[in-house]
């Protein structure tokens, strides 16, 4: 599929070189920028066997190079919270499998995913996992690790098939308080969460009320009110903000550490400081679309244009995305994740299922973003002075990597870890689909001016997006067994 790039008059020269003797370094980056999450530097990167093997000043040549010509330099993007080929009920499909879901990724400067294994009720854990791998092998541009869904914890799971997956590398797990095929009790929940306790994984939670939400949804159809608009009004930040204040609850009760995903504005966000200011190991996560999108991109009439920013939860208003900026800025978040969602909108197996506009219950939850995660950060962040490099660099890439056990592999700019980095292009443009290479028909953020874009994308030494033209190369990808998460302290035994 052939896509347009961005428009840019970047000048990155790669060399290739014939040294006598044989060269130190298979490539060398000469003239970075380099920014980690606790410094910015200026480099040479020397680069064997797809990792970093020394940082300096005139380094000795490499087989290739390229000269960054002074531009910032970052790790890799890891996207920690994105949905790729997920199983869903038919005629349901998502529109990004492993393939174009890395491509667009890799476009984007992220060089990491962690998408979802979703245990669907009544199935083991382990065949989840086992059809995940079967849905990733051999199909992914970048490396990949999976995080688990757990949908139903039976004794055996909960006894023997949890734990053995953590101890083989899938350390972290999301939990569901909404979406009837999906979510847990309380008392589930606690089970899951004292698994998580002893065998040191990362429990990341969906905080919103199903009960308040399913109440309201039937209310609002009761009186018609089915147009995608009303997706918000049956998910008002107070069902957010309820199941946050239970998730930590319960998570005191176990006394484990949690990661609450995807939130969207301030009364979440109050629970979260609350928590922290109590001593409570609470992390937060959130999205480009609570700081780019509201309630308006829902539909201010009944058109079902606004199914495409239909996700949960929903957007909310200019006053919320203030209060996301600043949690991004003073530390409240741990992770910047795209929680890319790719659903086609015009197409029978996306947004309109079976080919017909449907009430806000039935639209697919989810928007694309896993190729602009980072350039809208990097603009609007950044470059708008709302945030230093390093916390650019801590939200995108290594923290996720300490949050889910790939640090210090992925996620920094280090000598031993893996050569994962975005050579930025900092020139301005307006973002159009056609510029992006996902396989979605639309992007919520059309029509926003970005400042940014990676002017190249190197994965493990190679080059797989030179700011033109995307390199691909399936199966180069590997998957990757996660460690006990770094940024969690040890749980000490009762």
């Amino acid at each position: 599929m052939n896509k347009q790039s961005v428009d840019h008059d970047v000048d990155i020269v790669v060399t290739n070189l014939q040294p006598m003797p044989a060269p130190t370094f298979d490539l060398v980056i000469r003239h970075a920028r380099a920014a980690t999450a606790s410094d910015t530097f200026d480099t040479d990167i020397g680069i064997r066997d797809g990792r970093i093997v020394m940082l300096g000043a005139d380094l000795p040549a490499g087989a290739r190079e390229i000269d960054a010509g002074g531009r910032v330099v970052t790790p890799g993007g890891v996207d920690a919270h994105c949905h790729l080929d997920q199983p869903m009920a038919p005629p349901v499909r998502m529109a990004d499998d492993f393939d174009t879901g890395t491509r667009a990724a890799a476009c984007g400067g992220t060089t990491t995913v962690i998408p979802f294994a979703a245990q669907e009720k009544g199935q083991s854990l382990r065949a989840a996992v086992a059809d995940y791998h079967h849905r990733a092998e051999g199909r992914a541009h970048v490396d990949y690790a999976f995080h688990l869904i757990v949908s139903d914890p039976t004794p055996q799971v909960l006894l023997h098939e949890l734990p053995e997956l953590i101890r083989e590398g899938y350390t972290s797990f999301k939990i569901y308080m909404t979406y009837d095929d999906l979510k847990l009790d309380d008392g589930q929940i606690l089970d899951v969460l004292a698994v998580a306790r002893e065998h040191g994984a990362m429990a990341m939670i969906h905080a919103e009320n199903a009960d308040c939400i399913e109440w309201l949804t039937r209310r609002l159809e009761a009186a018609g009110r089915t147009a995608p608009r009303f997706h918000a009004h049956a998910r008002p930040m107070l069902v957010e903000r309820e199941a946050t204040h239970r998730a930590i609850s319960l998570a005191e009760l176990v006394d484990v550490p949690i990661l609450i995903v995807h939130v969207s504005g301030r009364e979440a966000v109050e629970q979260i400081r609350w928590a922290r200011a109590h001593g409570l190991k609470v992390y937060a996560e959130t999205c480009p679309q609570y700081l780019f999108l509201t309630a308006a991109d829902l539909g201010i009439d009944d058109s079902y244009h606004g199914a495409k920013c239909v996700c949960s939860p929903p957007p909310r208003d200019r006053q919320n995305q203030d209060v996301i900026w600043a949690g991004l800025d003073d530390g409240l978040f741990t992770v910047f994740s795209s929680d890319h969602a790719p659903f086609r909108y015009d197409a029978p197996e996306g947004k309109k299922p079976g080919g017909e506009e449907v009430a806000f219950r039935h639209i697919p939850n989810g928007i694309p973003g896993i190729e602009t995660r980072l350039p809208l950060l990097y603009s609007e962040g950044v470059l708008a002075g709302r945030m230093t490099l390093g916390r650019f660099v801590e939200l995108t890439a290594t923290n996720p990597a300490k949050a889910y056990g790939l640090h210090p592999r992925k996620g920094t700019i280090a000598v031993g870890s893996d050569a994962d980095l975005v050579i930025w292009d900092e020139r301005e443009f307006v973002l159009d689909n056609s510029m992006l290479h996902h396989a979605v028909d639309y992007t919520p953020y059309a029509g926003q001016t970005l400042r940014a874009w990676p002017g190249m994308t190197l994965a493990r030494g190679d080059v797989v997006w030179d700011g033109r033209s995307f390199h691909p190369r399936q199966g180069r990808g590997r998957f990757l067994a996660c460690s006990t998460p770094s940024l969690m302290p040890r749980a000490t035994p009762r």
